[in-house]
């Protein structure tokens, strides 16, 4: 019963080592396709139908903007907004920011999920791996066992 115990543990504490390995790598990507993506008919469909009142209809909003580069000078920009516009064409709220890290959110927690299904597959090969190493190093040097003579 101790062994069974020790052996669920330690396959736990791999499997949590595994996914932070894993999430350290996909987290960012699904992070950087969330900011690129966030722009897209899809997102702002999908957010706006949570977060715009009933009987209004998310829609996309751009307009001409500027922003400053690494060196202090102004470049042209477009921003986008959610705007939720209701049957007779008015814009009941608008939503420049929240839209966008509701669906970086998503997509990052989509890549928390896929490190988690990934981390079951390669939490036995790494169990594996570690165990091996380990008695490697547990292992005394035959020549320990020859007496001088």
């Amino acid at each position: 019963m101790k062994n069974r115990t020790a052996g669920t543990l330690s396959g736990c504490v791999i499997w949590i080592l595994v996914v932070a390995i894993l999430s350290s790598c996909l987290l960012p990507i699904f992070a950087v396709v969330g900011s690129v993506t966030s722009f897209s008919q899809y997102a702002i469909n999908l957010t706006g139908n949570y977060l715009c009142p009933e009987g209004t209809t998310p829609e996309s909003y751009t307009y001409d903007t500027t922003t400053t580069d690494d060196f202090g000078n102004t470049q042209p920009a477009t921003g986008v907004e959610l705007h939720c516009v209701d049957q007779s064409g008015n814009v009941v709220k608008k939503d420049p920011v929240l839209y966008a890290f509701i669906w970086i959110g998503v997509l990052m927690l989509i890549g928390l999920v896929i490190s988690g299904i990934l981390a079951l597959v390669f939490a036995a090969p790494a169990g594996v791996l570690i165990t091996r190493l380990l008695n490697r190093r547990r292992k005394t040097d035959i020549s320990a066992n020859i007496e001088p003579q």
